[in-house]
């Protein structure tokens, strides 16, 4: 699922989006910063333009609450708060939840003209977008009735643009022309899918302030699919597809491991508010059970997880336990990476320790920790026993868009976390 954009690229994109918020704020330099442009409370439907010439959709949702307008991405069952709007006359800038992206736009009444930009050191990129109030429909208002059920486990294999292909399992739930689900991979899943079904034709989107994706599919057959993968500003990849009820991954156990001679894990990284350095060894961890997470503040699938870590924290650590979470960010510089993962911090409640323990990039990761075999995803999740000893490394995660497969991992982590903090 790597997504790469040249560099040269990268600096065109940069350039225009600085051209951009210079051009929102100069077109009204005459005017004080004011509330006075507002959002239209109601269901807004967003369109991202992808290069491929195809538009990228999701609902947005505007409240008004204490005389404030608040934002809600709508994914399925999922609803991101996004709370951080300023205005300059009839300008707007919405800072996207925990992510380093913002929505900048025109307001015109019922309307909505601008970019969605990624302030991505890595992969850095601006997309057009419009949006128009009041409506409700994702994807067709008037889809011609479903006359293919997607419903049920697909056995998926995704293609990119120079041949390299990985495996993946699609998981779909039908009704009429609604259609949910999401695809699992063995570095994590795509989260919340929203689409319908349009006649045979397979649309699924979804955005979660980071990430933009767009899957299309039609059948080929009863039983095999071929389709199309749209994300961000200008990737693709195809796909495709055979009806399997069977259809398993690798066990996320076994992905990644420790090298021949290791049993414990080393590291000793910077924490966020910068009073010092975290360690295994620091009398705060010895004789406690100790949940090692490898995430990053750009990652939609480390935001699941620490979504349930966070308050499992808060519930068990008077029981033995401490969480470190170490943050790899696309910035290598600590006063760049650490106010990112400080933001992830406030936002979500997260009350044990996060430290900056290097940049994104998985091969470094895996350097920044020798003993593991490789880094394969964000997050991984390291079980470590009250004798310091690692007992079981977690490639991935299946968020709650998963939905069995997210029950099946709270019962596994809930029957591994009791094994260990019962032990003396």
């Amino acid at each position: 699922m790597k997504r790469t954009y040249s560099n040269t690229s990268a600096r065109l994109i940069l350039l225009f989006t600085l051209l951009l918020t210079a051009g929102l704020s100069s077109c009204n330099q005459d005017k004080p910063e004011t509330t006075t442009t507002t959002i239209k409370a109601g269901t807004w439907r967003v369109a991202l333009q992808h290069a491929g010439g195809v538009e990228i959709p999701f609902i947005m949702e505007a409240e008004t609450r204490n005389d404030s307008t608040i934002l809600y991405l709508v994914n399925g069952e999922e609803r991101i708060l996004v709370d951080e709007i300023t205005t300059v006359g009839d300008s707007v800038k919405v800072r996207l939840h925990i992510f380093d992206a913002d929505l900048i736009a025109k307001v015109d009444d019922g309307k909505m003209a601008g970019r969605f930009v990624r302030n991505d050191l890595t992969y850095p990129y601006s997309v057009p977008f419009t949006a128009e109030h009041g409506n409700t429909n994702r994807f067709k208002a008037d889809p011609a009735d479903a006359n293919y059920s997607y419903d049920g486990k697909w056995e998926v294999v995704f293609t990119d643009t120079t041949g390299n292909n990985y495996n993946a399992v699609g998981v779909f739930k039908q009704n009429g022309n609604k259609l949910t689900g999401t695809f699992l991979t063995e570095t994590g899943d795509y989260r919340y899918l929203e689409g319908q079904v349009d006649g045979k034709q397979l649309n699924l989107s979804t955005f979660d302030g980071n990430h933009a994706y767009l899957f299309t599919a039609t059948p080929e057959d009863e039983n095999t699919l071929k389709g199309d993968f749209y994300s961000g500003m200008n990737y693709t990849e195809t796909w495709t597809a055979k009806r399997n009820a069977n259809a398993e991954l690798a066990d996320a156990n076994t992905l990644t491991f420790l090298k021949p001679g290791y049993e414990k894990l080393d590291f000793s990284f910077p924490q966020i508010d910068g009073s010092g350095n975290i360690s295994l060894s620091d009398e705060k961890y010895k004789g406690k059970v100790v949940l090692v997470q490898l995430l990053g503040s750009w990652c939609p699938n480390c935001m699941d997880e620490t979504k349930f870590l966070a308050p499992y924290y808060d519930k068990n650590k008077d029981r033995g336990l401490e969480i470190i979470g170490l943050g790899f960010e696309r910035s290598p510089e600590f006063e760049k990476a650490a106010p990112r993962l400080q933001k992830m911090k406030d936002r979500m409640n997260v009350n044990y320790d996060l430290a900056v323990a290097g940049t994104s990039d998985k091969e470094a990761a895996a350097k920044a920790l020798p003993a593991l075999n490789h880094v394969l995803s964000f997050p991984t999740t390291i079980y470590i026993g009250r004798d310091g000893k690692v007992r079981k490394i977690h490639t991935g995660f299946s968020g709650p868009g998963t939905g069995k497969y997210y029950d099946d991992w709270v019962a596994d982590f809930n029957k591994t976390m009791e094994e260990l903090l019962a032990e003396k």
